[in-house]
Order: structure tokens, then C-alpha cells, then sequence
């Protein structure tokens, strides 16, 4: 007999086995029923042991507590009353995506907004910025980004021809700079396809995006963008995050699908990303420095790009006066890229604790912004993420900047924050209370969502949480609608952005919707609160507007610290005036100016009366 088993093609005579198998199957009987025996008297033993009768003891009250309340300082929650003046004020602009049915991603996106003084009459003018109509179905009309002149007191005039801005192409968001040092604020809107430079001949613009070399490539679909010096040799450079490689052609190869919908707005996991690109002033020409920079990073196995961005924040995390870049990637890590000094960069991200989620999972990043939201020396970044996915409130730990924590539970924004689709994130202290908020603008992707996902739908809400201060159980608290007015009207909510559109020192929004109308939303704050209001400039450098300053201001024993940075928030720009709350404090006892090159200035607290806004030169 051969010593090899028999495979499953091999015939087998059964008979042969019948002898072995008898006896093997009386030893296992016999030592089975042995087993069951065994088992049967522990059962028994069991439960005897349960069911006597044992001395009786006292009965026990379990109480189920009530949540825990509010502490004092934080019960009486503010009334914010944000008002719907959209039509109001003059705004009739319509944002365009193109979305005919076919469910191309680009249409989901939305588009940015920017508040800026483009005619340097001391109020801040509104850019919106629109796609359009798709070329394979070309619609009647054709649709451009928007601009809005402010009369001072919050009513708008659209002056967009007037003004030059006529380029026809697919825009998605904004930045604003002065990049040419001529007193004027420049232009740089963002796009699929290409992207276009507007150089302001003092309210009159001029495409110069082939001359000055900002395109970027054909097939970049770029998306945040920031004016800065980056290299530190005054002028102002230009960072461009790119979001993923597109075509309509890819688009319907991946052909994403709902149950029960049809074609759908599918993630960009199965799009290859795209390098960000940083361009270096040359004195009004720029070089595509990118790959020099560092910011070429691919993945290590196979070398494609990393980066997917939809938003940007410069700040300086070191203290070491040059500009680092918090880069928020859509369904990928996020970059922390630390300046090395020059404009070169290394993304420190991963040991930083800012690349993944709590769970250490890439997440949906979209919108970004920072701020010491504790008055203190640590420094929170909010990054709104994907449906279903908490906000991210990275904080750095005790003060030591190279090192983060996601502390969105225990602040109080982790658990309200998780079913929102969140785009826009804006640090403000919208209250004057002397406190960085936080509001969040939210918004789904698709239309029919509801049918799918109960817990979803396509128009959302933005969420506000107010910052509570010291001793209370969490930062922030989420206000209800009864305290925020039309704030809480549900939206395809995109980009957001702020400013004082009417002069009376508190902060008003706007917030894009995509293939809709934007929200204007004025604040009509009434608690009395003081505040100071402080616009930086330096004309004897060429960032006349001191972007990337920082200023420290003390009142009633309380730190304030804010940084002078338009980009923020989702494809968007704020003013670049700085907001301090002050509350009932009708002075202020210090004030002092980090310049962009590191050099302070102490200023007399005495020069600088509240309710009011003052322009600081350096000296």
C-alpha cells in the first residue's frame, strides 16, 4: 500500500476503512458520554448555587443622573441675531456649477468669497466666485465670477464689468494680495483648467496671469490659494493647492452610483491627486518653484502625488517669523509643512499629529482655520471634514507648537459636528466677548442623499459653537437657532468668509452655496460689547499689508493674540483686519506688533480707544 493520501480525484474503497472506523468511533462514543456526564453535574452544581435562597440583602436604587449642567459662566448663552440681507443688499448673483444631470464633481464643489477693499474706500467689497456652463453643453448666457461694491453701510452695487473681471472659465476659489507693492489689492482666482491673475490699476483690473506666469497647467484643477512671503525677502509669493487629476472622460470611467439614484458625485479616492505649486515673486514675475520647495510629495510605494487640497492656512507654528502651511487633504493626510527658511519646505505632518483623524485614518478634509481659541499660548486648527466624520480640532499641547492633539470631543465640537458635511471653518469672536467662536458651514453633495442615508440631507444647517471660556465643561457650546437668528437657515453651504460689511464693529458672513444663491448674513449684535478694530500696514515693504503680523493685545488681564491672514475657511478670504471683543472693558492696557521679519513694536494703549477702527504703520 502506498504511504501517500488519496486526493480528492482518487476513487477510495470504503470497505478497506470499515474495521478502523468502528473501533475509533467506540473509543470517541464512550469518552463523549463520559464528557456529557461531566457537564451535566457542574450545570447542576451551577445552579444550585444561583437559585438558593442566600441571607437577602438590601435593595439597591440605581438613579439615572441628569446630564451635567452648564456651568454658571456659560448658562446664559448669547444671542447672536445673524440676519438674512442677501436681497436686502443688493446681492442677485447666482453661483453656476454647469450640473446638467451627468453628476460631474466639479459641480458639487461650490465656489469662494472674498471680502476686500478693491477700491480703497474703506469698506470691504465682495468677490463670489462662480463656475460655468460645461462646453460640451453649452447653455443661453454665460456666467462669471461676481463683484460687489460696498457703500460703506452694508448695501451692494455689482460693478464686475465696470471692473474687468470678465473671464469666462470654470472658477472654483480666490485670493488677495498685493503682489506688484503698488497700494492696490491684487487678484488670484483659481480654477479648473487654468487659473487667472487680475493686477487692480486702482479699481480697474487687468489679466496679466500669462505675463506674470500663474496659469498653472491645463490639467490642474486648482482649487485654495494664498498670497505670502514665503522666502522672506519681502515680497509676496503665491502658494496654489491643486485638488485631484479630472477629465469627463474619468469621470464617467469611475462611474460612481447611489442604490436606488443612479449616477452619483463620487469621492476622490480613485482620482490621482496633484502637487501643490508654489510660485516665488520676482519682482512681478513669478517661478514655479515647486519641486525646489519640497512640496513635491508622492507616495512612497508608488510615487504618485499625495496631495488632494482644498484648503490652506499660512501661519507661523515655530516662531521663527517665516510662514509654515497647514495644507488640509481631501481623503488623504494632511501636510504640516514647516518653512526650512528660503521658502523650502518639509511637510512634518505625521509627527506633528496633524496628517489622520483620531483614529489615525486620512478623513474627508476640507476647510481649515486657526486661532488661540483659549486665550492662552496653545494654538487650535480646525479642519471640517467628510459626513459622518468628526471636525478635527488639532491643539497643541501645553503651548509646545510641534505637537498636536484632535481635542474635538472633549471641547465640545466632536459629537454635534459628526453628520454635517463640512466645508467652511471660521475662528472669529462674532459676540465681542473677547473669545475666538467657531462657525461651521455645512452642506451635502448630493441631492437625493435623504433616500440613501436617512440621517443626511442635501441642504444643512451651519453650526456655531461659542466659545464658553475657562472653567467650563467643554470650550465650546453649540448654539441653538433661537440664539443665531437666519444663521441657522439650511444650505448647500460651500466657502465663508467675514468682515464688517456695515461699519458698526461687529463681524458679518457671507457663505456660498453651490449652483445657488450665497448667504449674506449681517450681525446684529445688541449686547453693548466694546471692541478694537486694527488694520496693519508697512509701506515701506512690499507687503504693504503686513501679512503674516501678528498682534498682542491685553485688557482686564486677558491675552489676545490674532495674526494678520486673509486665507482661511474653505476656497475663501476675509478681511484683513483684525477684530478684537473687549465685552464690557472700556480700555485696553497693552498692545503690541510682531512684524512679518520678526521685529516688535510697542504701542501706547492711550492712542488706541475702543468702538472704533484704528490703521497702524509701522514706524
Amino acid at each position: 500500500m502506498s504511504d501517500q493520501l488519496p486526493s480528492s480525484a482518487d476513487p477510495v474503497e470504503t470497505d478497506e476503512l470499515v474495521p478502523d472506523d468502528d473501533a475509533i468511533i467506540a473509543v470517541v462514543v464512550k469518552r463523549s458520554l463520559q464528557m456529557l456526564a461531566l457537564l451535566l453535574v457542574v450545570a447542576g452544581g451551577i445552579y444550585f448555587f444561583l437559585s438558593r435562597d442566600p441571607e437577602r440583602r438590601p435593595e439597591q436604587k440605581i438613579r439615572a443622573a441628569a446630564p451635567e449642567a452648564l456651568p454658571a459662566k456659560a448658562a446664559a448663552l448669547p444671542r447672536i441675531p445673524f440676519r438674512d440681507v442677501t436681497a436686502e443688499a443688493g446681492i442677485s448673483w447666482i453661483h453656476e456649477n454647469g450640473a446638467t444631470g451627468e453628476k460631474l464633481l466639479p459641480e458639487s464643489m461650490g465656489g469662494g468669497a472674498a471680502f476686500f477693499d478693491y477700491d480703497e474706500d474703506g469698506d470691504e467689497d465682495l468677490l463670489l466666485v462662480s463656475g460655468r456652463d460645461w462646453p460640451h453643453a453649452r447653455k443661453a448666457g454665460r456666467h462669471s465670477s461676481a463683484l460687489y461694491q460696498n457703500d460703506g453701510r452694508g448695501k451692494f452695487r455689482e460693478v464686475t464689468v465696470e471692473a474687468g473681471l470678465t473671464t469666462d472659465f470654470y472658477g472654483m476659489g480666490v485670493a488677495v494680495g498685493d503682489y506688484d507693492a503698488d497700494g492696490h489689492p491684487d487678484l488670484y482666482v483659481t480654477g479648473l483648467g487654468g487659473s487667472h491673475l487680475y493686477r487692480n490699476h486702482g479699481g480697474r483690473f487687468e489679466d496679466v496671469t500669462q505675463k506674470a506666469g500663474v496659469a498653472g497647467a491645463p490639467e490642474d484643477w486648482a482649487t485654495a490659494a494664498a498670497f505670502a512671503d514665503f522666502d522672506g525677502d519681502g515680497d509676496l509669493d503665491l502658494f496654489v493647492g491643486n485638488y485631484v487629476k479630472w477629465s469627463r472622460q474619468i469621470d464617467f470611467g469611475l462611474d460612481y452610483r447611489l442604490d436606488g439614484v443612479g449616477r452619483a458625485y463620487g469621492p476622490p479616492v480613485n482620482y490621482v491627486g496633484q502637487h501643490s505649486r508654489l510660485y516665488r515673486n520676482d519682482g512681478g514675475k513669478f517661478a514655479d518653484v515647486s519641486q525646489q520647495a519640497g512640496l513635491e510629495i508622492g507616495n512612497k510605494a508608488t510615487g504618485v502625488p499625495v496631495a488632494k487640497t482644498l484648503g490652506i492656512l499660512p501661519l507661523d507654528l515655530d516662531g521663527d517669523h517665516d510662514l509654515d502651511l497647514v495644507v488640509a487633504n481631501d481623503t488623504t493626510q494632511n501636510f504640516l509643512l514647516e518653512n526650512q527658511g528660503k521658502g523650502t519646505f518639509v511637510d512634518r505632518g505625521e509627527e506633528m499629529g496633524l496628517a489622520y483623524g483620531r483614529s489615525g485614518e486620512p478623513t474627508g478634509a476640507m476647510g481649515v482655520d486657526a486661532g488661540r481659541y483659549r486665550n492662552d499660548a496653545d494654538l487650535g486648527i480646525a479642519i471640517g471634514n467628510f459626513a459622518n466624520e468628526m471636525t478635527s480640532l488639532y491643539t497643541s499641547q501645553g503651548g509646545d507648537n510641534s505637537l498636536f492633539a484632535d481635542e474635538s470631543i472633549t471641547e465640545g465640537i466632536g459629537a454635534p459636528s459628526r453628520l454635517a458635511l463640512k466645508f467652511g471653518m471660521l475662528f472669529a469672536d462674532f459676540d465681542l466677548d473677547g473669545r475666538l467662536d467657531l462657525l461651521q458651514t455645512n452642506g451635502h453633495l448630493e441631492t437625493e442623499i435623504a433616500k440613501v442615508d436617512p440621517s443626511q440631507t442635501y441642504e444643512q444647517a451651519a453650526q456655531f459653537f461659542w466659545n464658553a471660556g475657562e472653567g467650563s465643561r467643554a470650550t465650546f457650546v453649540e448654539l441653538a437657532a433661537d440664539h443665531l437668528g437666519d444663521l441657522k437657515k439650511p444650505i448647500v453651504g460651500r466657502g465663508s468668509a467675514f468682515a464688517d460689511i456695515d461699519g458698526d464693529g461687529d463681524l458679518d458672513v457671507v457663505m456660498t452655496q453651490a449652483g445657488r444663491a450665497p448667504l449674506l448674513l449681517r450681525n446684529d449684535l445688541a449686547t453693548g460689547a466694546h471692541y478694537l478694530r486694527l488694520r496693519l500696514a508697512d509701506p515701506k515693504s512690499p507687503n504693504r499689508d503686513a501679512i503674516g503680523a501678528r498682534v498682542v493685545l491685553e485688557a482686564g488681564g486677558v491675552r489676545q493674540e490674532r495674526q494678520v491672514m486673509t486665507t482661511r475657511s474653505y476656497l475663501s478670504q476675509s478681511e484683513p483686519a483684525l477684530t478684537f471683543g473687549l465685552g464690557p472693558l472700556e480700555k485696553i492696557d497693552s498692545l503690541r506688533v510682531i512684524w512679518p521679519d520678526g521685529q516688535e513694536e510697542t504701542l501706547d494703549p492711550a492712542l488706541f480707544p475702543p468702538d472704533k477702527t484704528h490703521r497702524v504703520e509701522r514706524k
